[in-house]
């Protein structure tokens, strides 16, 4: 019988690993609330559930030989009582503990002398802690991605102008970080403790949404060893068996701090599909089910990856953009068949590959992407 891999969630990076449990001789079972969502149609076997529905999970844990996950928003305590049971999750909940919460994050990488921006716990209303000014930013602790929950404060205005329904939401400050760059690396590990990195990539966020990364990142030696290091110590002090995404800043005197930690794969890692001998959604089948893990050798000397973001609200599946995008020389496609498009939702992501990897040149590859791809209008 095939090893089935069981996966709460079923966006799109359900969807992408669904194609590489193929590869790789695996069965993959989603979890997902509705039967139009994208990785139904890459998945084996199919349980319709909220990813909170622990009725649904126990479906899951029954028929698989283990379970992991496709974004963060679970239910600690409620799993528990399945691994109490036998259920095997992984990563651990142990792992995943310190890193759902932004501030328990932050916690976690200063006790492991990892840098972080200075940060503070606060609640909408309440006057700010001594000694911080503007700007900084405020951050919902849980449920946050894709810049939901996310607030860059400049002045007393904005802050006043924070919406009120985060009256009752836990949340964090944190200083604004002048960077440099924004970075950020994939890190997989399994059982038996082998490590893999991938290149480190830079990103471009835009409302705290990516919108494209170039890989490799046109950095040093000591910035990439100061990447790899905090790679490498988040996945063995936590234990990683899995794999993880980490967002991180580097300043202008060129120290790497840590901005956030994904617990699975990331919208960073997508160039892998296409560019790396192993893709990110390969590396975390093989870390679960512990096998020796892949190449993250690029086999391109370098590549763009571009997000295709929603720009209005519709139900087209913009056939011509794709054929345009197709036609750029050494380009890969990849359409989430969403059902409907929104303002700033992820429809597909397009990765271009490069001779050069000069940043000027990957940054104006991006740019073609997204004149093609938005052809003046805006995601937000």
């Amino acid at each position: 019988m095939k090893y089935r891999v069981g996966v709460i969630g079923g966006g799109q990076l359900a969807w992408m690993m669904g194609a590489e449990a193929r590869r790789l001789g695996m069965e993959l079972w989603v979890q997902t609330p509705n039967a139009s969502d994208p990785g139904v149609s890459n998945a084996d076997q199919v349980v319709i559930g909220a990813i909170d529905d622990l009725e649904a999970t126990k479906k899951l844990v029954e028929n698989c030989n283990v379970v992991t996950f496709e974004n963060e928003f679970v239910d600690l305590a409620a799993l528990d009582t399945l691994v109490k049971k036998g259920a095997r999750f992984f990563p651990s909940l142990a792992f995943l503990a310190p890193l759902l919460d932004k501030y328990d994050q932050r916690h976690c990488c200063q006790q492991l002398s990892i840098p972080v921006p200075d940060f503070a716990l606060w609640r909408l209303g309440e006057p700010l802690p001594e000694g911080w000014q503007f700007p900084f930013v405020v951050k919902a602790r849980r449920h946050g991605y894709d810049g939901k929950g996310t607030f860059i404060v400049n002045n007393i205005a904005e802050l006043q102008a924070l919406p009120e329904t985060l009256a009752n939401t836990p949340l964090l400050l944190e200083s604004f970080v002048p960077f440099e760059q924004e970075l950020a690396v994939m890190v997989a590990r399994n059982r038996q403790g082998e490590i893999r990195i991938f290149p480190t990539v830079e990103t471009q966020q835009i409302d705290q949404v990516c919108r494209w990364a170039l890989a490799p990142a046109a950095v040093s030696q000591a910035v990439l060893n100061q990447v790899e290091n905090i790679a490498r110590t988040l996945a063995e002090k936590l234990n990683l068996v899995g794999i993880m995404g980490i967002e991180l800043f580097l300043t202008p005197q060129g120290q790497v701090l840590v901005n956030e930690i994904a617990p699975r794969t990331h919208n960073s890692g997508h160039f892998s599909l296409d560019a790396c001998q192993t893709s990110q959604f390969a590396m975390q089948l093989q870390a679960i089910a512990d096998l020796p893990l892949g190449n993250t050798d690029m086999m391109t000397p370098a590549a763009v990856m571009v997000n295709l973001l929603g720009f209005e609200h519709s139900i087209g599946n913009y056939a011509h953009k794709r054929q345009m995008l197709s036609q750029i020389p050494h380009s890969h496609v990849h359409w989430y068949d969403k059902t409907s498009a929104s303002p700033g939702r992820k429809l597909g992501h397009v990765t271009i590959f490069s001779e050069t990897k000069r940043r000027e040149k990957l940054r104006a590859i991006a740019q073609q992407v997204e004149t093609i791809w938005y052809e003046g209008k805006s995601p937000t």
